[in-house]
């Protein structure tokens, strides 16, 4: 278990994502993939409010309403560190005060739980004053109905401007922050995984498995069915190739996945504490769950970081 930034929250070094939940996961299929992940040792899981308004006859809320039901259904909601957002359902797709508000009791509803564990700000709002979201959010914190709160999608200006909001009122703090981050897609590295640092937070990243491509499903003159298929495949380059020839031999050598290496490395990366990934089947989820223990040898871990430098 890691430590998740100045939180007092002891997560597992893989979080579950549950935006499959509702959509290509029916909720059988998302039971079977939760109970899997929590009987392997897994107890970050993390969805949102706008998890799956996509998808064709869904308006947003399927993936918490399902993680609810099982919650209810196993009773070890105490056992599971539940992450959820705001911010980017259509109608709620802001950081209003009321907004945040709104969102949150939905969401409480949706879970059918009386607090969420993190609470994130899906995304900024540049347009609503940090100090009235940041307000809302710590009444939330005050009132019990949030443990912590944490930041999505944020730019090194607007997370440190938005801590310093926190330190001048007297506010709860940011704890984390969510974004893109993977073996080839690097571009948090830089001034915002040294805010991340500066600040004492953790990093839980998403697309940890650059929306597939990373499971080494995807090769040259290779079709895969997949709703991110088009989106994964971009990255058949020389560099994504190098970096799939080194997850090859690195997962051969420990007799695991190819997902789980590229996972572990992400999780060695200093600030993250939990990448996040998320399996639409149990097939998948075997893939993934190795990483929960799986420690690379140094000179892996260098290998995977000079195959994926462009």
């Amino acid at each position: 278990m890691t430590k998740l930034g100045t939180s007092d929250l002891e997560v597992s070094r893989l979080c579950l994502g549950g935006n499959v939940f509702g959509w290509t996961a029916d909720e059988e299929t998302s039971f079977a993939v939760l109970d899997g992940y929590a009987q392997a040792g897994g107890n970050f899981v993390d969805t949102a409010d706008a998890y799956s308004a996509w998808a064709e006859g869904n308006s947003g809320g399927e993936s918490e309403t399902i993680i609810g039901k099982w919650l209810k259904s196993r009773g070890n909601r105490d056992e599971i560190v539940v992450a959820t957002k705001v911010g980017m359902l259509e109608g709620l797709d802001n950081l209003k005060a009321a907004t945040v508000e709104r969102a949150a009791e939905d969401s409480l509803r949706r879970l059918g739980v009386d607090h969420v564990d993190l609470y994130y700000a899906h995304r900024d709002d540049p347009a609503t004053p940090q100090e009235e979201t940041l307000a809302a959010l710590d009444r939330l914190v005050t009132s019990g109905k949030v443990r912590h709160i944490a930041a999505s999608n944020y730019t090194a200006d607007r997370l440190t401007s938005a801590l310093a909001v926190s330190e001048r009122e007297g506010f709860a703090k940011f704890v984390a922050l969510q974004q893109e981050y993977n073996l080839v897609d690097r571009s948090y590295e830089g001034e915002l995984s040294t805010a991340v640092a500066a600040n004492g937070l953790s990093s839980a990243p998403y697309w940890s498995l650059a929306k597939g491509f990373l499971t080494g499903k995807y090769r040259p003159g290779v079709t895969v069915e997949s709703a991110r298929a088009a989106a994964a495949s971009k990255y058949l380059d020389e560099r994504g190739l190098r970096v799939l020839k080194a997850l090859d031999d690195i997962a051969e050598s420990h007799d695991t996945t190819q997902s789980a290496v590229a996972l572990a490395w992400l999780a060695e990366q200093p600030t993250v504490a939990a990448p996040i990934a998320s399996a639409r089947t149990t097939d998948q989820l075997a893939d993934l769950l190795p990483a929960l223990d799986l420690e690379l040898k140094a000179d892996e871990i260098a290998t995977l970081t000079t195959a994926s430098t462009v």
